[in-house]
C-alpha cells in the first residue's frame, strides 16, 4: 500500500486532537475514494464531449463577462 504524507496547520492538528476517537487515515482515504470517484465520473462525461479547447475558453469568457456584470448590477 502505498503512503503519502499529508502536511497539515497545527490549527488544524489542534482541533482533530479533540476528536482522538476518529480514525483520520480512514478518513482520508475515504475522502480520497470519494473525491477519486467524482473525477472519474468527469473525466468519463467529459471524454464524451465534442467541445474544443478554444470552444471552452470562449464559453468561459462568456460567463466571466456574465457574472461580472451580474455582480456589478447588484452592488448598485
Amino acid at each position: 500500500m502505498a503512503e503519502i504524507v499529508v502536511k497539515i496547520p497545527e490549527e488544524l492538528e489542534q482541533e482533530m486532537k479533540l476528536f482522538p476517537e476518529i480514525k483520520w487515515n480512514l478518513l482520508v482515504r475515504r475522502f480520497l475514494r470519494s473525491e477519486l470517484g467524482r473525477m472519474l465520473e468527469l473525466r468519463e462525461i467529459v471524454s464524451k464531449s465534442e467541445f474544443t479547447e478554444d470552444d471552452v475558453k470562449e464559453l468561459s469568457t462568456k460567463i466571466d463577462t456574465s457574472l461580472s456584470e451580474r455582480f456589478s448590477k447588484s452592488r448598485g
